[in-house]
């Protein structure tokens, strides 16, 4: 199915005719005040008010307990060494026997020198020997023992990354120094591929270029069409949302990526345009949940960024830009997408926040969720899709940070509260059996398991 912006504005037309006429809530609708609509403290979404922990660790509503399953400094690794610094993005698989493995990047920059933990450079495992970031692979038995080892090292600032339909992990590197530049040896910016269940398929560690070479964030991909969906977590300008098309022919699977060419398939940025057909520059200017954006896909010039970013390579009006893109998640026949900031940037601006829901049958953006100072919460970051309904969303902004749930029509409601530090939320990611709610503090490093009562939440 293709779209243009003729047919976008007339299809747009006919929704709000339709909605004038029968005040139903249509692809047009705006909630009315929807940046500052309240949560509501658990009374009717979510479990309860929050209760501090007297461990000082993470506060939770009554009825729910969470367990560390490693802590950088505290545990270690199967070799012996710390589990690394800097917990990011992460998911979840399914083991034998019940075991659950979890992939856990390092978002760790620069030298090796600069970290106390950086992820040990295991023999065969190593792309950059100079870089300090990386993968874990965490694997949580039933009984309740853990083991930790390696999954790549060698990569530099390792952050949102995504989840394949094949059962492997993306990790993303969110820096794109060149060799020789702060001290690394290879060119990053890059994504690559790591299998949870087969350590000898990590080895000899080659990153995807046909994915382009940026600052990447997230990423996702779409199980029916085999596409790829890439944030670039960027400014000045504004960083862009990317979509790649595999070669005709290409079939997904373990290691398939790699095998691809550096210029293989085509890599893509999104313009925008409202529903009078008119182009729309940047995210931001959407202020009402249920706004509707068709997108066109404008190819990118130059993927590998050699001499210059991807994001600069595109004149004024050709493509739509986002400030501070994050995670992304599959769900529901299409992939949400966080922008972290709501609003443009200037001095004092708050950290309000976008949730987006991209549509491939239709080529839609919608707006799902609105996040400012009023509903509590700010600086949306790592997203997962509830199987109790819903988003559940790590947040990353000023003062307390939170993991909260947010309904469809875009409440939220507090999940848990950081009562140890002032350090953000990462990895949100529920076990394969949803029993399980996997959530990281970044700093310095810990990650932990929550259960409880969880329950279908009303999406009103």
């Amino acid at each position: 199915m293709t779209l243009n912006r003729r047919d976008f504005a007339k299809q747009s037309a006919a929704a709000g005719a339709a909605l004038a006429l029968t005040g139903a809530v249509g692809a047009l609708a705006s909630a009315p005040g929807a940046i500052a609509a309240p949560h509501d403290g658990g009374r009717e979404l979510g479990y309860g008010p929050l209760v501090e922990d007297p461990d000082g660790m993470l506060a939770l509503p009554a009825g729910f307990s969470y367990r560390v399953i490693t802590h950088s400094g505290v545990t270690s690794l199967e070799s012996g060494e710390s589990t690394p610094s800097n917990h990011d993005g992460t998911a979840t698989f399914a083991g034998p026997r019940g075991t659950t493995f979890l992939v856990n990047n390092h978002e760790l920059k620069g030298p090796r020198s600069k970290w106390k933990h950086p992820v040990p450079l295991t023999e065969g495992l190593v792309y950059d020997p100079a870089a300090s970031g990386g993968c874990t692979v965490v694997e949580v038995h039933r009984d309740g023992r853990v083991a930790e080892w390696v999954g790549i090292a060698g990569t530099s600032t390792n952050c949102a990354g995504g989840r394949t339909p094949w059962g492997t992990w993306l990790t993303c590197e969110e820096n794109s120094d060149l060799a020789g530049e702060n001290g690394m040896t290879k060119d990053h910016g890059y994504v690559f591929e790591v299998d949870p269940l087969d350590r000898r398929a990590n080895r000899d560690p080659r990153p995807i270029k046909a994915f382009g070479r940026y600052d990447h964030e997230a990423v996702v991909i779409d199980p029916k069409r085999g596409h790829a969906y890439l944030t670039e977590d960027a400014s000045k300008p504004n960083g862009l949302f990317f979509r790649w098309v595999p070669p005709h022919g290409f079939e997904h699977g373990r290691g398939r990526l790699r095998t691809l060419a550096d210029d293989a398939g085509v890599l893509q940025a999104p313009a925008c345009f409202d529903s009078g057909g008119r182009f729309v520059d940047d995210l931001s200017r959407a202020t009402a949940i249920g706004t509707v954006y068709g997108v066109d896909w404008v190819d990118v010039p130059d993927r590998d960024g050699r001499t210059a970013d991807v994001r600069e390579q595109f004149a004024p009006g050709q493509v739509t830009r986002a400030r501070k893109l994050e995670g992304m998640w599959w769900g529901d026949g299409g992939t949400y997408i966080v922008s972290s900031y709501a609003r443009e940037e200037s001095p004092g601006t708050p950290h309000d926040g976008q949730v987006w829901f991209y549509d491939p049958r239709r080529r839609t953006l919608t707006l799902k969720v609105l996040i400012g100072v009023a509903t509590g919460f700010d600086g949306p970051d790592n997203i997962t899709v509830s199987p109790y309904g819903g988003l559940v969303i790590a947040e990353d902004g000023e003062g307390t940070q939170h993991l909260f749930g947010a309904t469809d029509r875009g409440r939220t409601y507090p999940i848990a509260r950081n009562d140890f530090n002032d350090s953000e939320f990462t990895g949100v990611v529920f076990s394969p059996d949803g029993d399980t709610l996997f959530a990281n503090i970044q700093d310095p490093g810990i990650m932990l398991a929550i259960t409880g009562p969880w329950r279908r939440q009303p999406q009103r």
